[in-house]
């Protein structure tokens, strides 16, 4: 189960070939890679709030 649940906003949505990369400032930045139609049908667009929920196994971190 998802325990990871943090409030954030919508800071960016990118195109990246056959998904979006949505970034979201939350406690800290999260960038999401999402299918184009969780884009459209949740309505992620720059300002929108949303809640970034986590399976730890789902992670992957990257270095600065």
């Amino acid at each position: 189960s998802a325990r990871n649940v943090l409030e954030g906003r919508v800071v960016a949505v990118r195109d990246a070939g056959d998904h979006a990369l949505v970034q979201i400032e939350a406690v800290d930045p999260w960038v999401a890679a999402v299918t184009h139609e969780a884009v459209e049908s949740l309505g992620l667009a720059p300002g929108v709030p949303v809640w970034v929920v986590v399976k730890t196994h789902a992670l992957h971190w990257l270095a600065d």
